[in-house]
This record gives structure tokens, sequence and C-alpha cells, in this order.
């Protein structure tokens, strides 16, 4: 993948400011989360400051739900005065060096518009801003919309933030269920321009809505991407460097891992498709990369029809036969956990039976199922999990019909990252599991 990719309003910035202050960030995944406690709501119609203990405070259990690894996206923001676009409020580890940037008219009277993957209730809203260098926002009003990204906006927080802080952490003053969050900047520290560094929005999902079939052809900058999903699984092909995708769907979030044959690269993907499933947005990174440093990249579904590259395999069990193949294992997504259990979800049956189509087709083939997770827990809580986990798909490939000698487990829980467990979009990526194709030990 090319730098062609990384879309024109999203631009990288180097800041000179001193680091951030540390702290940790929770994921829903795990059962576990991270920042400041809730304080007391202020009287209604006062400004919110944030609590003075904010910063390295208790942990709260919400997830963050104003988060491109949970699922939302931008849906408006000021233009064509924006320096550096707000998806950057959506992303980014604690000490990470992008900001979100509006200079000139737009400043300071800027909005944005941020869509939750689902409908929610948010009890706590939390700002950084230790990393603007140009002028922070001071006063901002957040509403919450149950409607639509343009109307049905009721207040739930009217906050004044500090100037160049992390962790200001404040309460929500109303209880409103919704979809859609804007934010209003009042005023800045500095008149002709304001900026934000990250955005966070901890709360709880009500609803858990199906998601429609990504399948078809989407056109990028770097030319055409055809996708083919089967359950949560996916695999896919684009027309650069004979590149091909395979991974999983979780929601409205797509997890790939990527190759290309000439040169040869490889790396993780993660997309964020619209409600409509008609585009997404994404960063790619190349192996070894936190997915935070990656480069942005979009598309735009331009037919329901697969389409086809010269030497794509086109089918998943295909696809991770290939895999398995030329790699001597296959990073799996779509296979799809409830939180901190061993329970595959029904959504994740189809990938299990490619699998399962897989080795029945290839009788003298025999793998190690791996398990793996992030770092949220402790150590042996993980390692028990990611065992479990392991075992739990070796079952379900002997119910399928795969004789047991075929199949062999292994847990390395935490132990073994693809991607840095700093980040809800690093932790994303490490929890997976793997196949690893060993020599033959038996037949169907």
């Amino acid at each position: 993948m090319r730098k062609a990719m990384v879309l024109v309003v999203l631009m990288f910035v180097s800041v000179s400011c001193g680091r951030k202050a540390a702290g940790p960030e929770g994921s829903a995944a795990a059962g576990a989360g991270g920042g400041p406690a809730p304080v007391a709501a202020p009287a209604a119609g006062a400004a919110q400051t944030p609590s003075a203990a904010a910063p390295g405070a208790a942990s709260v259990p919400e997830e963050d739900l104003a988060a491109f690894a949970s699922g939302s996206l931008i849906v408006q923001e000021p233009e064509p005065d924006s320096l550096h676009s707000a998806s950057w409020l959506l992303r980014g580890p604690e000490d990470d060096n992008y900001v979100w940037e509006v200079d000139g008219a737009a400043a300071p009277s800027s909005v944005v518009v941020i869509e939750l993957p689902e409908r929610s209730l948010v009890k706590q809203v939390e700002f950084d801003s230790s990393m603007v260098t140009s002028g922070c926002v001071k006063d901002v009003g957040v509403e919450m919309s149950d409607t639509s990204a343009k109307e049905g906006f009721s207040k739930i927080a009217d906050v004044s933030l500090q100037e160049r802080v992390d962790n200001q952490v404040f309460p929500v003053s109303a209880a409103v269920p919704g979809r859609w969050i804007r934010l209003n900047v009042k005023s800045g520290y500095n008149p002709a321009s304001v900026g934000l560094g990250r955005f966070r929005a901890r709360g709880t999902r009500l609803t858990n809505t199906p998601f429609a079939n990504v399948t078809g052809t989407y056109s990028t900058r770097n030319g055409a991407m055809h996708i083919r999903q089967d359950g949560t699984s996916v695999v896919g092909c684009y027309e650069y460097h004979q590149g091909t995708v395979e991974g999983g769907v979780e929601g409205r979030v797509m997890k790939l891992t990527w190759h290309e044959k000439e040169p040869v690269n490889e790396g993780a993907a993660f997309m964020v498709f619209s409600s409509d499933a008609q585009k997404w947005a994404g960063l790619y990174s190349y192996k070894g990369e936190d997915p935070n440093t990656g480069r942005f990249w979009t598309g735009t579904k331009s037919t329901s029809d697969v389409g086809t590259c010269p030497g794509w395999p086109g089918s998943i069990e295909d696809q991770m036969a290939k895999d398995l193949e030329e790699f001597g294992r296959a990073r799996i997504y779509g296979i799809n956990f409830d939180s901190d259990s061993d329970h595959i979800r029904d959504e994740s049956r189809p990938t299990l039976d490619h699998v399962a189509a897989m080795l029945k087709a290839r009788p003298q083939w025999s793998i190690t199922i791996e398990g793996h997770t992030d770092s949220t827990a402790t150590a042996e809580h993980n390692q028990d999990l990611s065992e479990r986990r392991a075992q739990a798909v070796r079952q379900y490939l002997e119910s399928a019909g795969i004789v047991t000698a075929r199949l062999s487990t292994a847990g390395y829980g935490a132990t073994r990252p693809v991607s840095s467990n700093d980040t809800p979009l690093g932790r994303a990526q490490n929890r997976r599991v793997e196949l690893v194709k060993q020599q033959a030990r038996g037949s169907d």
C-alpha cells in the first residue's frame, strides 16, 4: 500500500510540547476500563470544570464509545478551514502526537458530529489537550441526539477546559440516550485557532444491531478493492502489488491482515463502515507498526458484485489454505467470543465451517489452533482464557467431523502481540485466533 491511499484532509502533525500525562484506557472486550472516576454533576446551566483528581484516579468500567476502535466515525466537521481532521479525536494512544486543529474563520465557532456504533448512554466525557500548540479549546458544549446527525440534539454537558491538560473528565448533566454526539466549540484560548488531542465518551451501548453484509467492490485512491464476506469472515484483494486481505467483521468494524507480492509487504488494517455500509474509513499499517501510527485510507462502494483480481483464489476457505501454504499460518479475525469468555458467538459459525471445509478438502493437513488475547487482564487470566478459546475452536471443528488427532491447541495469552497493547486499535488486533500448519497426523 502506498501513501496515495492517505486521505487528503488527514495529515500527520509533529509537535514540540512535552509528552502527555500517562493514563490507562479501557477495553470493553476484556471487561476492564481506565481513566478518572466520575465526579458529582454541577448545577444546571453551569459550565463544568474537571475534577482536580482526574489524572490517575480510579478506573471506570465503561467503554469509550467515541473511539475509532469501537466503530465511531466523524460525520460532520468544520471545512474548508480544518488544518487537521477531526478524525484525530477518535484515535491515538495516551502519548499520541496527533491533534485536531481548526484555524481561521471556523475557529473558535466549530462543530463536530460523531456517529456512535450503536444507540448508547454516555455517562462521562473526557478531553486531552496537552499536545495542542496553536490554541486549545476552552468552552465546549456536548450534545446527544437520538434522531439524526443534524437534528434532535439535547445538551448533556457544558464544560470549561484547562489549557494543555490531559484526562480532563466531566460527568454528564443529563442522561440522554442517542446515536450522535455533537461538540459545539464556543471559545478558545487563542481566538484565531482551536484544537484538541483526544475526545472520549464513556458509557454503555443500548443496542446490538446486526450490520449489513459488506460484500462488494469499493473504489479507493489505489484502485478497486474487492471484498467477500460470509458470516464474520472476510477475504478480498486490491489492484496494487497483487494485494490480498483476510480478516473478520465485528459490528461495523473490520479487522484485516494484508499481503502484497511485488514488492513483498504485509501488515494490518482496521476499517469502520458507515451505518449504510456504503463507505469505510480505515487505517493500514506495516508489520510491526502500531495501527494508531498507520496511514488513513477510505473506500466508497461502487457495486455489490465482488469482482476479482489476477491470482486471487476468491473463496474464504481457499484464501485460508493459501495463507497456510505460503506463510505457514493464517490469522483469523472472524471468530468472535463473548466478552471475557470462551463462548463462541453464533455469528462466527460460518467462519468455523469454512475452516472445517478447508481441512476436509486437505486430509493430509494437521493444524495447531492458537488463542491470543490483549493484555488488559492479568497474565494468568489471559493465559487461561486463550487456552480455553483455542479449545473451544477445536471442539467445534471436532463436532464438524475433523479427526481429533489432526487438531492441537495452544494458548499464548498476551505474550505474542501483533500490535501495541497501549491503544484500543492495538488491543483489537491482538485479540485473535491463528491457525498453524503442521505435518499430517491422520485423515478423515
